[in-house]
């Protein structure tokens, strides 16, 4: 493992840290912006290397609070979300999570749990057999759109968009925000991989 500038660090703050005068992310983050090529076996003797090394595993520890977490992507918000459970068994079904997962960026428009409810008895069921994957593929990608786009690109007008599927999504932004006939009730939930927008009724392409 390679060290900063091990010859700034080493006697006084080391002496630092034990005394607890020190934050381990302190010095973590010194070694970052000021790493020398100069070993640790050149400038600290056996003694100073067991101290340093129990400073790495603290620091390890703390790594969080120098790097910070990236946002999660969209499917772990839709799975965190907790009212997704019947998009997510879908789009696991249809084999789409690795889709979803990459970088993208994609625009999703996430039906809810009671969406897919509304839909008539044994819709969804049906959907989810293994027969039936083109058709849950076709109507899950007329859910997404290539790109991000916020509401604000979809307030005040009327409009269309493509959609993952190959045809067109209609919107209508003059009164609140609609995706055909469904309403965008909760707008831009923002992923690490792109938009979500949670809508009250489930999309089917015509």
């Amino acid at each position: 493992m390679r060290l900063c500038n091990v010859g700034k660090i080493s006697t006084n703050y080391l002496t630092q840290f034990d005394a607890g005068l020190v934050n381990p992310c302190e010095i973590y983050t010194l070694m970052d912006e000021t790493e020398k090529d100069i070993t640790m076996n050149k400038h600290l003797n056996r003694r100073d290397k067991v101290r340093m090394t129990v400073g790495f595993g603290a620091v390890a520890g703390l790594s969080a609070c120098a790097m910070p977490a990236s946002d999660p992507d969209i499917v772990d918000t839709a799975v965190a979300a907790g009212s997704f459970t019947t998009l997510v068994a879908a789009v696991q079904a249809a084999g789409l999570v690795d889709t979803l997962k990459s970088p993208g960026p994609f625009t999703v428009f996430a039906p809810t749990d009671e969406a897919f409810a509304a839909l008539p008895a044994g819709t969804v069921e049906s959907l989810l057999l293994p027969e039936n994957k083109d058709k849950l593929v076709s109507i899950l990608t007329y859910h997404v759109v290539s790109g991000n786009v916020p509401a604000s690109r979809l307030s005040g007008s009327r409009g269309s968009i493509d959609t993952v599927e190959g045809t067109k999504l209609h919107f209508d932004g003059r009164n609140g925000v609609k995706i055909n006939n469904s309403n965008v009730i909760t707008a831009d939930i923002t992923a690490s991989n792109g938009i979500i927008h949670v809508i009250d009724g489930v999309l089917l392409p015509r």
